[in-house]
C-alpha cells in the first residue's frame, strides 16, 4: 500500500485482481484504519459514547465492581480491566468511585489506537497497556468492562439467494473515469452448511449476521472469570433476542451515512447479538448474571437519585444534568436500545440491577 493511499483505492485494487472481499474484511480494514489516528468521540468527532455524556454512567459502573467485589469478599489483588477505553473518561470516573470505597485496582487497557493511548495516559496515569487480551495478568480477579466494545468488531453476514445461501461481500461497480461505488453482492460459495438447521428454509432476501470476534471477545473474557474469578460488564447497542436482517451502520460527524461510501472514514458498527455471547460465555465456563436494557439497569444502580444529587450541588447545571440523565436511560434515547450483560466467575456473586 503506497503511504497515504486512500482505503478506498486498496479495495478497489484487490476486488479487480481477486474479486469481491467479504463483507467481514471490508468492515475490519476499515474500523482498523478509522481509529488507528484520530479521536472520533466527542462533539469534534463522530459520535458520544455514554461515559461522555455524563460522569453518572462511569461512576455507577465503579460502584457496580465495587459492590461484587465487596460481596465476593474482597480479594486482593485484584485487576480492572476496560476493552477500548476511549478517552479513559469511563475508567477515571470509574476509578474515582471505586476509590472512595476501598477499591484500588491496577488498571488494565486493551487499546489498539495510539491516538487514544495519548489521550487515555492523561486521563488515568499508571495504568497498563495491551494490544489485546492474551497479555493480561493471570494472578488474580479481573473486573472487566466494555462499552461499546462489540458493535465495533467485524460481522459476517449471510443472505438467502434463489441459489440457497451464499455469504455477503462487497464489490465495486465502475461507473467510468473516477465514478463508481462499493456495494454489497452475494458471493459465489454455497454456505449451507453454516446456517441453523430452523433457518435454512428461510424465504429469500433472508439476511442473518453473525461475528466470529464478539463470540471469541466473549469466549475469552469467560474463561478467564472461569481461571481466575472476577466479573463482567458489556455494554452496547444490541438485542436480547436472535433477530435477522442487517443492522450495518456508519456514522460521521453524528450523522449516519452509506456504509459503503467512504471506507476508514466513517465509524462502521453493528448490532450486538447478546443472546450468542451469553451462549458462548456459559459454554466458556462463566455465569450469566442477566442481559438488560441499559435504562433499567442505570436505575436500578440509583441513576435518579445520583442525578438529584449533583443538581442540588450544581443547581446552576441542573437542567444539563437531569437532561443527561434522560439520554442515558430513557427508551427513545440509549436506554432501550442500549444492553448491559454481567457475567462472572463460578464462585461469584450476582450483580446488582439484573
Amino acid at each position: 500500500m503506497a503511504e497515504g493511499e486512500s482505503l478506498g483505492a486498496v479495495f478497489r485494487r484487490l476486488i479487480a485482481r481477486f474479486g469481491p472481499i467479504t463483507l467481514q474484511h471490508y468492515m475490519g480494514e476499515s474500523n482498523a484504519r478509522y481509529y488507528a489516528g484520530k479521536d472520533p468521540l466527542g462533539s469534534g468527532g463522530d459520535f458520544i459514547t455514554a461515559p461522555e455524556i455524563s460522569q453518572m454512567f462511569g461512576e455507577l459502573i465503579g460502584l457496580w465492581l465495587v459492590d461484587i467485589w465487596v460481596r465476593a469478599g474482597r480479594p486482593a489483588p485484584v485487576h480492572y480491566v476496560e476493552l477500548g477505553p476511549g478517552r479513559g473518561t469511563l475508567a477515571r470516573d470509574a476509578l474515582r468511585a471505586m476509590k472512595r470505597q476501598g477499591l484500588e485496582p491496577q488498571v488494565h487497557f486493551v487499546e489498539g489506537s495510539a491516538a487514544l493511548r495519548v489521550l487515555q495516559r492523561d486521563a488515568v496515569p499508571g495504568a497498563q497497556w495491551h494490544d489485546d487480551m492474551d497479555t493480561l495478568p493471570t494472578d488474580a480477579p479481573l473486573l472487566i468492562v466494555g462499552n461499546e466494545f462489540l458493535d465495533a468488531l467485524p460481522v459476517r453476514q449471510l443472505v438467502k439467494t434463489p441459489q440457497g445461501w451464499r455469504e455477503r461481500m462487497v464489490d465495486w461497480q465502475d461507473a467510468g473515469g473516477e465514478g463508481g461505488r462499493f456495494l454489497p453482492v452475494a458471493g459465489d460459495t454455497p454456505m449451507d452448511a453454516a446456517i441453523p438447521e430452523h433457518l435454512k428454509a428461510s424465504p429469500e432476501q433472508t439476511l442473518i449476521e453473525t461475528c466470529p470476534g464478539a463470540a471469541a471477545v466473549t469466549g475469552e473474557i469467560a474463561a478467564r472469570l472461569a481461571a481466575q474469578g472476577g466479573a463482567a460488564l458489556l455494554i452496547d447497542y444490541g438485542y436480547a433476542q436472535m433477530q435477522t436482517g442487517s443492522t450495518l451502520q456508519a456514522l460521521k460527524d453524528h450523522t449516519k451515512v452509506d456504509p459503503f461510501a467512504l471506507p476508514g472514514e466513517a465509524d462502521l458498527t453493528c448490532l450486538v447479538d447478546f443472546a450468542t455471547a451469553a451462549q458462548v460465555a456459559l459454554a466458556g465456563g462463566a455465569r450469566h448474571l442477566g442481559t438488560v436494557t441499559q435504562g433499567a439497569f442505570l436505575r436500578a444502580l440509583g441513576i435518579d437519585m445520583r442525578a438529584a444529587q449533583l443538581a442540588g450541588i450544581a443547581p446552576q447545571q441542573s437542567s444539563a444534568i437531569l437532561a443527561a440523565r434522560d439520554r442515558l436511560v430513557d427508551e427513545g434515547q440509549m436506554g432501550e436500545l442500549f444492553k448491559v450483560m454481567g457475567l462472572a466467575g463460578p464462585g461469584w456473586p450476582d450483580g446488582a440491577g439484573f
